[in-house]
């Protein structure tokens, strides 16, 4: 059973529960000059795993090292739901990721290591040394910078990072601390012109038919290309997710021609596939012309 499926499986109860559970939605808790005061909504997740964790036997036996599995695949969902862009599904992935939050924070409570007041006095305590143009306190920094301020003096600017993250996030977010310290390019031209650098010793490589060189090159240059990506204002993460919904799009139009023509891609020469493709990007042209026509009308 998945977390969004538990979430489904109780919905009744948790309903049901509103009446039995405490009530946060009076009180307003006190906040900075500046943030609205806050009525509790987000209050309800919070009980509604108290009242899971009292009356399933499966809620109850769960620990915050068992639901690691269940709270990774709900942010991934979440990150899923926003690239489809659909608003629907993406309000019922908030719903089941915010449940993995709020059990985290009642297991927590229970064991009597923080609660909930602590998790938001902290949050807002951090959003105030961000921002200290925000609340009168500072001018305003670089964030990485302020976070780099932080640290003692004998840990590094690059502690930290998770690491579950994903190559691709893991070295934008490597760059982004880097350039809290002032170690960075300019501007993207920089960035541009040692892609360019890293490209040919990349062909160097290939040519010598090392494949462990071939392996740091290849990583020195996608390393570049997140760098050139991040300098240009585009997280890297996110175009290259593009561009795989893009070919994916286009590869299934393109079995789609193969079939309509009596064939299989499987069985195709590459010389056919490139027509087939060059058709489909074609119709991807004249579909962004007749779009951008309408909008001139409208």
């Amino acid at each position: 059973m998945t977390a969004g499926d538990h979430r489904t499986a109780h919905t009744s109860e948790a309903v049901a529960s509103e009446a039995a559970a405490p009530d946060a939605a009076g009180s307003e808790a006190a906040a900075s000059p500046g943030i609205a005061p806050s009525k509790g909504a987000l209050d309800r997740a919070l009980a509604i795993v108290e009242f899971l964790r009292a009356n399933c036997p499966w809620d109850r036996a769960q620990t915050a090292e068992s639901l690691i599995p269940y709270l990774i695949e709900e942010s991934q969902e979440v990150v899923d739901a926003i690239r489809s862009a659909d608003a629907r599904e993406l309000e019922g992935e908030l719903g089941d990721l915010l449940l993995n939050v709020a059990f985290q924070i009642v297991l927590a409570e229970e064991a009597g290591a923080f609660d909930r007041d602590s998790v938001v006095d902290r949050l807002e305590a951090k959003m105030r040394r961000r921002h200290p143009h925000l609340f009168g306190e500072g001018e305003r920094e670089n964030w990485e910078a302020l976070k780099a301020r932080e640290l003692p003096g004998d840990e590094s600017v690059l502690s930290g990072l998770a690491t579950g993250l994903d190559p691709l996030l893991r070295a934008h977010r490597i760059q982004e601390k880097l350039s809290g310290v002032g170690f960075d390019w300019e501007d993207a031209g920089g960035a541009l012109l040692k892609v360019a650098e890293e490209l040919e010793e990349m062909r160097v490589a290939l040519k010598a038919g090392d494949p462990g060189e071939v392996m740091d090159e290849a990583g020195d240059l996608l390393f570049t290309a997140v760098n050139l990506a991040r300098l240009a204002g585009v997280h890297a993460s996110n175009a290259l997710a593009r561009t795989n919904r893009k070919v994916e799009a286009r590869f299934r139009r393109v079995e789609e021609l193969a079939r309509d023509r009596g064939g299989r891609v499987a069985e195709m020469s590459l010389e056919e596939l490139d027509a087939l493709w060059d058709a489909v990007k074609a119709e991807a042209r004249v579909r962004a012309s007749g779009d951008s026509s309408a909008e001139g009308r409208g």
